[in-house]
């Protein structure tokens, strides 16, 4: 990520989980579950939760597998991982967390059958000068036939749901997240970012264009969200 979304997101760890919830009126557990198994599925031997946050991703990976897969998860940010230690400290099989960057990720090649990313594919690739290290970083080290899930706010077809979905986003998210957070700017810029956010076809494009060989799409909750499966 660009050092300013580093700097917003090292103000914001508390009503991080706040905020997903707003975005997805409360359905993010259920979207994040279903993105778990598909980072499940051909019960891989390794899965990197990329991006982490407070690591919900791989806490519910950790909770659904029933295999002998490893668990990664991988944020910048220290004090989102702090809150993350928290919340898996109670499970048997722990997920290692590891404090690094998007764009130099500290595995070798093809390290992970599967690499998952909970709302925060928006940061990367966003008017994100670094979307290219990004996604070379990502495809560099998921195996090959391995697997990209990834979950994230979308753009509705429909014109109408689309338009509630972004005045949704615009006059309750953003304003209840600042008031909530006393943080207007990122607030401002995680419902904005999300109003103008790819389609699901321009994603695909960009997955494609970074190397993968196919992509699958999910609408969720009329398109207001989705899971992109990309296979290298």
């Amino acid at each position: 990520m660009t050092r300013p979304l580093y700097e917003m997101f090292n103000t914001v760890p508390r009503h991080y989980d706040l905020l997903n919830k707003l975005m997805t009126l409360g359905l993010d557990k259920k979207w994040r579950n279903k993105a778990a198994q598909a980072c499940l599925t051909h019960s891989p031997e390794s899965v990197l939760d990329i991006c982490c946050g407070t690591g919900d991703l791989a806490h519910t990976v950790s909770l659904v597998k029933d295999t002998n897969t490893k668990i990664y998860a991988l944020d910048y940010s220290r004090l989102m991982l702090d809150i993350a230690v928290q919340k898996t400290e109670l499970l048997v099989d722990k997920p290692s967390l590891i404090i690094g960057d998007a764009s130099q990720l500290p595995f070798q090649d093809e390290s992970f059958d599967c690499v998952g990313i909970s709302f925060a594919f928006r940061n990367l690739t966003y008017r994100n000068p670094r979307i290219s290290d990004h996604l070379a970083e990502i495809f560099r080290i998921i195996k090959s036939g391995g697997r990209f899930v990834i979950v994230e706010s979308s753009q509705p077809k429909s014109s109408l749901i689309r338009k509630l979905f972004h005045i949704y986003l615009r006059f309750y998210v953003a304003k209840i997240g600042a008031f909530i957070s006393g943080n207007k700017g990122a607030y401002n810029y995680l419902a904005e970012s999300a109003m103008r956010f790819y389609k699901p076809d321009e994603i695909k494009e960009i997955l494609m264009q970074a190397g993968f060989s196919r992509v699958d799409y999910e609408p969720l909750f009329f398109g207001a969200a989705g899971i992109q499966i990309a296979v290298k």
